[in-house]
């Protein structure tokens, strides 16, 4: 076992971060540090000599904290956040201390916080894990028991009720020409043109019904991503056509009107950073699939047959 003082200073390196995603899921500094506290002593009490990712361990073992927290929270159906907790939030207009500001910088305003508390507990650890702390969805799944899929729908539910219950127009938009100039620089095969629109650092994720046994199931980096792309698009455009996917813009294969695949596209900073390509039946039959009027068809929607119509 690790030396207790050696253990101490690798969990203190990794601290202001699990309090950070502590207090976004909790909303509370007092109870964000009740869920690091309790988690060092998880640590401790654990056999991590083989953990090659402290960090991540750390992260899941404090995001299941919260879980539990969240879960006890809503079965003594305690308010929402509101007055009688505004105390646990840092006030700017005060002088406190680097870490307190740090944690109440970006986007973790009182407002953001009364919207969260109005989540389900999995709608707000899968929300906080991906969208603020850049967690993938197969971990996330792991710690809300549910597949990744539906994390991602978790995630996707919470997005939308901390918009307000709409997505902006203009990011919409925006999100949705990247799709489809992706689509058309597939369809052309112009790996210049696919580069420029993909993360340098892309992950692609296929589906084993949707690809050869030779051909990876994961791609990492743009180049990779833009070949990988590149090695099925002749076929596969053919019958693809942007749609909305859980309310997030990505393409749907549907040769004859029979949806057969599925891509989601996650896009940050105008870039694509994930694309998840969805063949199996069982995981095609999980998406909430639409397609609203865009300049590149009409209005199309998946029946009960996964029929695209």
């Amino acid at each position: 076992m690790e030396e207790p003082s050696r253990l101490a200073e690798r969990f203190e390196a990794h601290r202001a971060r699990l309090r950070a995603v502590a207090f976004r899921m909790l909303g509370s500094l007092a109870e964000a540090d009740d869920a690091v506290q309790e988690t060092w002593l998880r640590l401790s009490r654990a056999e991590t000599g083989q953990v090659q990712n402290l960090g991540g361990w750390l992260t899941t073992v404090a995001a299941r904290v919260c879980l539990d927290m969240l879960r006890a929270r809503a079965a003594r159906k305690e308010e929402p956040l509101g007055p009688a907790h505004i105390s646990a939030v840092p006030d700017p207009s005060r002088r406190v201390d680097p870490e307190e500001e740090a944690l109440t910088a970006d986007a973790v305003g009182l407002a953001l916080l009364v919207v969260l508390d109005r989540l389900t507990p999995a709608e707000r650890i899968a929300f906080v894990l991906h969208d603020m702390f850049d967690v993938p969805f197969a971990e996330i799944a792991i710690i809300v028991g549910r597949s990744p899929v539906a994390a991602r729908k978790l995630a996707s539910r919470a997005r939308t009720r901390v918009r307000g219950g709409t997505v902006h127009h203009a990011d919409l938009t925006r999100r949705w020409e990247i799709v489809e100039a992706f689509l058309a620089a597939a369809r052309e095969g112009d790996l210049k043109a696919l580069l420029a629109l993909l993360d340098p650092d892309a992950v692609r994720r296929a589906d084993r019904w949707v690809i050869p046994a030779t051909e990876p199931a994961e791609l990492r980096g743009a180049r990779d991503v833009a070949e990988g792309t590149l090695r099925y698009a002749r076929t596969a455009t053919r019958f693809a056509r942007p749609a909305l996917i859980d309310g997030d813009p990505g393409l749907v294969v549907a040769p004859h009107g029979r949806l057969s695949i599925a891509l989601t596209i996650h896009i940050d900073n105008v870039k694509i950073t994930e694309i998840n390509v969805i063949g199996q039946p069982s995981r095609l039959a999980e998406l909430a699939i639409s397609l609203p009027d865009t300049p590149t068809g009409g209005n199309i929607r998946e029946d009960a047959r996964g029929q695209i119509t």
